[in-house]
């Protein structure tokens, strides 16, 4: 929930704001594609004030690659058919515009979750006044630790806030002529191979769906050469060649650490609570150096954990 306070911390400062999960990739056509949609909507409806009430949204997509094939040059055949698939929306999954002014232009998605939003200054500045809203204030989702009545933290920080009728209410509009361009790729990629899985969208009701196969660690793939330099690698190697000055004040990513040891919490508690404590101490660490790596941190970047 970070966010939500430096946005409007911030507020005077930019023009648009963005809030992504860290798997989504956002590129500058979805941002262009966001300002001009908004502009349109607000021409539509009239007025700055009304068109706070909207929001022009996103939504994911994957690509169905068949799940037990290894793609090498000899599968070239079985990846022909690959296409987008919008995997969290399933059966009838849009809905034509409630607002006279938008119908025939904008719809709107039945699951309007899509894991990330953008806003304007004005719509950041509404929705914070609007009865019942208040999206300056980061909180928790509805519900007990024991039953959310919202789905997962995320879910409710990037959509159902928003959008949700018992919040703030606000209506997902997405361009039936300009679509595509505000569509945006959901990195893992592996969401659509749950489709159909018990207890999963396209699954509950059906009596003979799969269970969904989680791994359990012993299953061996064989991996790239490990010559191969990642993105981290290089990256570690121009840092060591061409040295940053310090900032006098870091301004740069903000960690903070949420998570709740008292609650229920997953097998392995102890170990990663001493990953993070010791993760945390670096990050403030290199906070205090200005935003500077030292030798140590280039040399154990994404270390595996002895904890």
């Amino acid at each position: 929930n970070c966010h939500r306070e430096l946005f409007y911390d911030r507020l005077e400062e930019y023009d648009l704001f963005i809030y992504t999960e860290d798997d989504i990739r956002v590129t500058p056509t979805t941002v262009a594609a966001y300002l001009y949609e908004t502009k349109r909507v607000q021409e539509l409806v009239g007025s700055e004030s009304e068109a706070s009430n909207f929001n022009v949204g996103i939504v994911r997509y994957e690509l169905n690659f068949p799940p037990d094939v290894i793609i090498n040059d000899k599968t070239r055949h079985a990846t022909e058919n690959t296409t987008r698939v919008y995997w969290e929306h399933l059966g009838s999954p849009i809905k034509l515009s409630s607002a006279p002014a938008l119908e025939k232009q904008y719809m709107t998605m039945h699951n309007h979750h899509q894991g990330m939003f953008l806003a304007t200054r004005g719509h950041l500045k509404a929705w914070r006044d609007k009865k019942g809203c208040n999206f300056d204030v980061a909180r928790d989702r509805p519900g007990s630790k024991q039953q959310h009545s919202e789905g997962t933290q995320r879910v409710w920080m990037s959509s159902l806030m928003m959008y949700g009728g018992r919040h703030c209410g606000i209506q997902q509009v997405l361009p039936i002529d300009n679509f595509g361009q505000l569509t945006v790729l959901h990195l893992p990629n592996k969401n659509y191979r749950r489709v159909g899985k018990k207890g999963r969208l396209g699954g509950y009701d059906k009596k003979d769906a799969k269970d969904v196969e989680f791994a359990d660690g012993t299953e061996v793939f064989e991996g790239p050469d490990p010559s191969l330099m990642t993105a981290m690698q290089l990256h570690i190697e121009i840092r060591r060649h061409f040295q940053l000055q310090p900032d006098s004040v870091y301004t740069g990513v903000k960690m903070v650490n949420e998570v709740d040891y008292d609650g229920n919490f997953f097998r392995g508690k102890d170990r990663h609570e001493k990953l993070v404590e010791k993760r945390m101490k670096e990050y403030q660490d290199y906070v205090a150096r200005g935003g500077i790596m030292v030798e140590s941190d280039m040399e154990d970047p994404l270390p595996t954990s002895k904890y």
